[in-house]
């Protein structure tokens, strides 16, 4: 299993991880903003994740790390 960590502290909510998620596995946080008032990327579901990085390809900030 993979496991997926982001530095929600410097997520700006871009979604452009979300979109590359080829399980649709991100999603924008709706109930959470961070110190510089966005809305972070969050994991919906870990144990569905299969490592591929591609959220941690397109991440424009490289806040996604992808460890298999």
């Amino acid at each position: 299993m993979a496991k997926v960590t982001f530095r929600t502290d410097l997520c700006k909510g871009c979604g452009l991880c979300v979109n590359a998620c080829p399980k649709g596995l991100l999603a924008i946080a709706a109930d959470q903003i961070n110190a510089k008032g966005y809305s972070p990327a969050v994991m919906t579901d870990m144990e569905k994740c299969i490592g591929c990085a591609f959220c941690a390809t397109m991440c424009p900030d490289c806040i996604i790390t992808v460890e298999k």
